[in-house]
């Protein structure tokens, strides 16, 4: 067996996971959680970095030992117009000078479904526009497709035909979401291609899987219906060795007053049962 399957996966903590809290107290949480870094955020109510600089936030994140692997998000990058295409530079930038590894791209979802087809058409043009910059500034853009029926990428087979096509350019990885795959009804994994893998979990028993939304999404326990347990093992055994990151929507889980023993206690979950799937 390989060792790192025989090791706890690293984990990671999202922003979206504690949306009241500031910069530092995520970082302080993710610390005492034993998390090897952070993803932050452009689209809570608070502005990114709480109004510091990008290179304060790298500081603090440097004297906790920790990575700031994803600042997110670019949405609707898809549509590839001069707004979406400024967006994702900004980020690049504040990226590059916070020290983050990579920015995460995010489909539109529309009123209607697309056709595959031309789904792959749109993400096709937007890469190619984005391709320059994100080389020039030495900065990986992570696609995350969304699994909501009317999403314009929702499947990863359809993300990694176009990189394919592209010639798998380095400025291009996958952001695997345990959610999102379940919704998609997606069957094929892509651990090669895979930079970050998002973790949560609905326990709700009485929402069908096509009416589950992002409020439903809890931290993963035994009642999880996503089936994030055996994904994660799959992704490992596929090779997969990054981290796990907790982005919980779910209104009690914003509202907890104890946030960093409802994650411990998930985080203690996980490792078990990854553990006991990987012996």
């Amino acid at each position: 067996m390989e060792e790192y399957l025989k090791a706890m996966p690293p984990m990671c903590l999202n922003h979206m996971t504690m949306p009241a809290s500031s910069t530092v107290e995520v970082l302080d949480a993710a610390k005492s959680l034993g998390c090897v870094g952070v993803e932050l955020r452009n689209d809570l109510a608070s502005e990114i970095f709480d109004g510091r600089s990008p290179a304060e936030i790298r500081d603090e994140a440097c004297v906790r030992g920790l990575s700031i692997f994803v600042l997110a998000e670019v949405y609707a990058f898809n549509d590839n117009t001069t707004q979406t295409r400024n967006a994702a530079l900004s980020l690049a930038r504040a990226a590059q000078e916070c020290g983050a590894e990579a920015i995460a791209l995010i489909p539109r979802v529309a009123e209607m479904p697309i056709d595959r087809a031309m789904q792959r058409a749109l993400l096709r043009d937007a890469l190619n526009a984005l391709r320059p910059m994100l080389e020039d500034n030495g900065i990986t853009a992570l696609i995350e497709p969304l699994g909501f029926s009317n999403s314009s990428l929702r499947q990863k087979g359809d993300a990694m035909a176009v990189l394919e096509d592209m010639g798998r350019p380095d400025c291009f990885a996958l952001i695997h979401d345990t959610f999102h795959h379940a919704l998609s009804g997606e069957a094929a994994y892509f651990a090669d291609a895979t930079r970050m893998v998002h973790i949560s979990g609905v326990a709700d028993p009485t929402v069908a899987t096509r009416n589950m939304i992002d409020a439903h999404r809890g931290l993963i326990d035994s009642n999880d219906r996503l089936g994030s347990i055996d994904q994660i093992s799959h992704l490992r055994r596929q090779g997969y060795s990054g981290p796990l990151s907790f982005e919980a929507f779910a209104p009690d889980v914003h509202e907890l007053i104890d946030p960093t023993s409802a994650l411990s206690a998930s985080t203690a979950f996980i490792t078990s049962n990854v553990a006991e799937l990987a012996a």
